[in-house]
């Protein structure tokens, strides 16, 4: 499964990329999916739902499923957080999947940084961060990218091949 992630601090242009890299390999015939981590509490669901109410029942996982699409919601009911690798497991065949976040595991990552983040850059001290994408020209040893060059990204993520 080739992955690739798109790191960086809030509001740097994380979901704004991976989005556009999402877009960007679709359009050219590929199949993609995604994992976004999320670092506060996450519900899909809303109460008074019927799926919400098989939850709040003890379901451990809910299916809810329609004509468009399906979800399955998944209780850790005190069970560890997964990790990246276990939901990759769970994701079916694609050529790529795009993971925004999970910042500590040690997939290929794109760091996404703006001149007005007021935090410093990740990739000196992440060695997997393997590109960097940014509103200025940063002081990064391997390809750096405007943030909105989508297809020139694309093209190096194809570029890298199987991973």
């Amino acid at each position: 499964m080739n992955v690739i992630g798109i790191v960086g601090w809030k509001n740097c242009g994380k979901t704004t990329l991976a989005s556009a890299l999402i877009r960007e390999l679709s359009s050219r015939g590929l199949t993609v999916s995604s994992i976004k981590h999320a670092h506060h509490k996450v519900d899909v669901d809303q109460p008074g739902t019927d799926s919400y109410r098989h939850r709040d029942a003890g379901a451990r996982e809910v299916i809810l499923a329609g004509g468009q699409r399906f979800a399955i919601m998944h209780e850790l009911r005190g069970a560890d957080e997964p990790t990246l690798n276990e939901l990759l497991s769970r994701l079916g065949h694609c050529d790529w999947v795009v993971v925004e976040g999970f910042k500590s595991h040690t997939h290929a990552k794109i760091e996404t940084h703006r001149q007005v983040c007021p935090h410093a850059p990740l990739y000196p001290s992440d060695a997997s961060i393997v590109a960097v994408a940014a509103d200025y020209t940063p002081d990064f040893a391997g390809p750096g990218f405007d943030l909105n060059d989508v297809p020139g990204i694309a093209d190096f993520i194809l570029s890298r091949g199987p991973s």
